[in-house]
């Protein structure tokens, strides 16, 4: 864990990702990603010379209908000292019952941040961190390099200019084999993704 979030500091030092103040909203998903980046932030935002605090926020899609559970990452962010917001949504519901989209997967993400940004909106949350980490920036490069014919990439920091939100990816430095080990010793109560697609 300590080596891990050494990294994260480096990435944020490095892209100045946190200011004096910040309140900063991790998009929990309840994978491994996004949960490590969740107890990263928590324990870096007890010494980092910046200060700031930490909140976890869902977007539960209620596949199927019916809200996602929870309950252990409430239980992590209740033992990290951190408020944890779940918005739940209509998107399972919409995208598969309704539209029955044969390729979902983008819609759903479209929509999933949507109403991240929707909830962060809510409570004046200007800053969001996503646990895109180093191996989905270089998939993400020769995706745009093999699919899209240009070198591109997604950048450690992105201003939003229509909903006034700052995304940020601390992650950047850290592999996902180490994460997914760390995760693993950490025993981290990684959620089931219940998607049909």
């Amino acid at each position: 864990m300590d080596k891990l979030t050494g990294r994260v500091r480096a990435a944020v030092e490095k892209y100045q990702l946190i200011e004096e103040g910040d309140r900063i909203a991790v998009g929990v998903s309840g994978g491994k990603d996004s949960l490590f980046l969740l107890c990263a932030l928590a324990e870096l935002s007890q010494y980092y010379p910046k200060h700031f605090s930490v909140v976890a926020v869902t977007a539960d899609p209620c596949f199927g209908g019916v809200p996602g559970d929870y309950s252990q990452i409430q239980g992590l962010c209740d033992a990290l000292g951190v408020p944890y917001i779940i918005r739940k949504t209509y998107l399972g519901p919409l995208i598969f019952e309704e539209r029955k989209e044969e390729n979902p997967c983008s819609l759903c993400a479209k929509m999933r941040r949507g109403a991240l940004h929707n909830a962060l909106q809510e409570r004046g949350i200007t800053k969001i961190a996503l646990g895109h980490h180093y191996d989905d920036a270089v998939e993400t490069f020769f995706l745009s390099l093999f699919y899209e014919g240009r070198i591109s990439c997604f950048q450690p920091v992105t201003y939003l200019d229509r909903t006034g939100i700052t995304q940020i990816r601390p992650l950047l430095y850290c592999g996902e084999n180490l994460i997914r080990h760390t995760a693993q010793r950490l025993a981290l109560p990684v959620v089931e993704n219940p998607c049909p697609a």
